[in-house]
């Protein structure tokens, strides 16, 4: 067993390496799992309700943005080398098809258990930014996911950690840390929802859609200084998908506020 055999593997047994991209990903997602079990206590359910949807929404919602993500690049990455579309361990997977693809699920799943979709969604969303905060840090130490050049007083200004300056060196230039930005911009969506629109919650499905609204208000910008989005033409794809999240996030805000059912909390904090 070795530790820390390159900078993108976390540990080696014989022939199996377990990367950080893989690390990084399930922590995330175990993070937001157990977000979601306290919440949906707090809502008077059962948090072993989430025990089997967490193993099934995780492994769709990872075939999603592998899907997705290979779409878009196909031709340039895989059409030479099919194979490859099965090596999710060499990264490339696009969060957005995650999204979609784990709310088909989602849907189907609340449905047949008789849960609320949005009353799941308050519960579950929030975490999600975690997961994505979390799985930026994968793309770190795959070194992908980066912007722009940069100087080297550029990021020093930021005060940045010397290991994130270091691999923020890539092909002879500094870069913009664009993981950091977005996985910074995750979590502060994420306190300002729990802490902040929580507490004025009136209605089922505010932390739901203010998920969407704030997650496109951290990617637009931020995929701006990416070099390597993925393309719909002359449009990058993640920022139009952007532009839709937070039309869908303001319109549903509204929307639940004026007609959407009122939920209580047990508090117990």
């Amino acid at each position: 067993m070795t530790f820390f055999e390159d900078f993108s593997t976390f540990v080696t047994i014989g022939p199996i390496h377990i990367q950080w991209y893989a690390v990084c990903i399930l922590t995330g997602a175990c993070i937001a799992y157990f977000l979601g079990q306290y919440r949906f206590k707090q809502l008077g359910y059962s948090k072993d309700i989430l025990s089997d949807y967490f193993f099934a929404v995780l492994l769709i919602g990872i075939v999603g943005a592998r899907i997705w993500y290979v779409i878009f690049t196909f031709d340039e990455m895989y059409a030479s080398q099919p194979l490859e579309i099965f090596a999710i361990w060499h990264g490339g997977l696009a969060i957005q098809g995650g999204i979609f693809a784990g709310l088909i699920y989602s849907y189907y799943f609340f449905k047949k258990h008789d849960i609320p979709f949005l009353l799941a969604g308050d519960a579950i969303m929030p975490g999600v930014l975690i997961a994505q905060a979390f799985g930026r840090w994968g793309n770190f130490f795959n070194h992908e996911a980066y912007g722009g050049e940069v100087s080297l007083s550029f990021l020093q200004s930021l005060h940045l950690p010397q290991f994130i300056i270091d691999n923020m060196y890539m092909n002879g230039a500094y870069h913009h840390p664009t993981f950091l930005y977005e996985s910074v911009g995750n979590i502060m969506a994420f306190l300002l929802i729990v802490f902040v629109i929580r507490r004025f919650q009136k209605h089922q499905g505010i932390q739901f859609f203010s998920y969407f609204l704030f997650y496109g208000l951290v990617r637009f910008p931020v995929e701006g200084l990416r070099t390597d989005s993925l393309m719909f033409g002359p449009i990058r794809m993640a920022q139009l998908i952007s532009i839709a999240f937070i039309i869908a996030g303001l319109i549903g805000i509204i929307y639940v506020h004026l007609k959407g059912k009122e939920v209580h909390y047990i508090d117990m904090s």
